[in-house]
């Protein structure tokens, strides 16, 4: 392929150029949802997008900005009238700006507060509910362990053991996003005398609960991921969610976590688009722009049609929702397709900035090391499309 030919043509360029959201997929929701999503644009632009660099650089949580965050009154959306689209572009519009603010939702209200409404009972709710919607207080779910990820399901060496009117709780958890600071964990252990999995409200400031930041991290460096050690902790039995009974009820939590993190990887490839056109069309080699080389469209063509493509599938998916259709296999296909579309992008938009790609000062740096931990976490890539081969096929790969 051969650069354009020099001439005014080759650059002119419309007045307004069309968004990254190609099909206007936007436009299905209702005036009171793009109000908001439009709200959440303005704050985004005005209290994350300046700072998330020097947050992420720094390895330093903006917990200043939980307040107004709160006060946004957007915790989780489905529960307060809002469509499960809107849900999505939500989670996409935080991603768009930081995917570790986006990160830092999706544990505390996609996982924790929704686990209150799924598992919790009156009292805990009671207890705990207003506060963490309102992001007063914070929470995390504690599933990963130091020795199981994928295998967890099996594997879990956390253990339970009742006594009397407590439980005492022994193990450790690793990868807990919001881990070094939050005030409450959804916590999930196996019942010594019953093997069956239990999940816990787990107080974090009680004796035997200690958390460390696992550092040297390469991507999402804002969220606070940490190491948790759990010896001889009790925790009341009126903590205890009696809604778990298994390891499968958490498939409800996960399913519409993984959609979410697909939402996450959409936002992604909408912010790798934006900077490196935004770029393309400013920088300029040669006496003329980037964006009039040929090779350089056919960068922001294919990540336009990979975000468009995940864009569309995730609308459908948010579609099922609202039917109660939604299926695990379709979420991980969600999930598998997304990530690996988004992969691309950001990979497509670091090279567009040649040298410049690689610092943070340009963004797409923050946006390409990111990218790594959306492909693995909630599922990694292998997991999620062996759900779907056996969804295809009837026959499962996975021992």
């Amino acid at each position: 392929m051969v650069e354009q030919d020099d001439g005014a043509a080759s650059t002119r360029r419309p007045h307004t150029l069309p968004g990254a959201d190609f099909l206007d997929v936007e436009s299905q929701l209702d005036e009171r949802e793009r109000a908001k999503l439009e709200e959440v644009r303005a704050f985004v632009a005005e209290h994350v997008a300046p700072y998330a660099g020097t947050w992420w650089t720094t390895e330093q949580f903006p917990f200043h900005l939980l307040p107004k965050l709160g006060a946004l009154g957007i915790s989780t959306p489905t529960r307060h009238g809002y469509s499960h689209l809107f849900h999505g572009l939500l989670i996409a519009e935080l991603a768009r700006a930081d995917a570790s603010l986006a990160t830092f939702f999706m544990i505390h209200h996609d996982l924790f507060v929704e686990s209150l409404y799924d598992f919790g009972t009156q009292g805990q709710r009671e207890r705990y509910l207003a506060d963490a919607a309102a992001l007063r207080t914070t929470g995390a779910f504690a599933l990963t362990e130091p020795d199981h990820g994928s295998d967890v399901a099996k594997g879990m060496e956390t253990r339970a053991r009742r006594d009397g009117d407590h439980w005492i709780i022994n193990g450790a958890k690793r990868w807990i996003g919001n881990g070094t600071f939050c005030e409450h964990m959804l916590l999930w252990a196996q019942d010594e005398q019953t093997g069956t999995v239990r999940g816990f409200v787990l107080d974090t400031s009680l004796p035997g609960v200690s958390t460390s930041r696992i550092e040297n991290k390469i991507s999402l460096r804002t969220v606070q991921n940490a190491d948790v050690v759990l010896r001889d902790v009790r925790v009341p039995e009126a903590d205890r969610f009696p809604g778990i009974e298994s390891f499968a009820d958490t498939n409800q939590l996960l399913r519409s976590s993984r959609i979410m993190v697909g939402w996450l990887a959409v936002g992604q490839q909408l912010a790798a688009f934006d900077v490196a056109r935004a770029y393309v069309l400013e920088r300029e080699q040669f006496g003329r722009p980037l964006a009039a080389f040929q090779l350089i469209q056919q960068k922001l063509a294919t990540m336009l049609g990979n975000a468009t493509a995940s864009l569309a599938l995730m609308a459908q998916i948010a579609h099922a929702q609202a039917r109660g259709t939604e299926r695990m296999d379709q979420a991980a296909l969600a999930k598998a397709f997304t990530t690996e579309r988004m992969r691309e992008s950001v990979a497509l938009g670091r090279a567009a900035l040649g040298g410049n790609g690689i610092v943070t000062d340009h963004r797409m740096a923050r946006i390409f090391a990111d990218a790594e931990a959306i492909y693995t976490y909630e599922g990694t890539q292998d997991v999620n499309q062996l759900i779907v081969g056996r969804a295809v096929t009837g026959i499962s790969a996975i021992s």
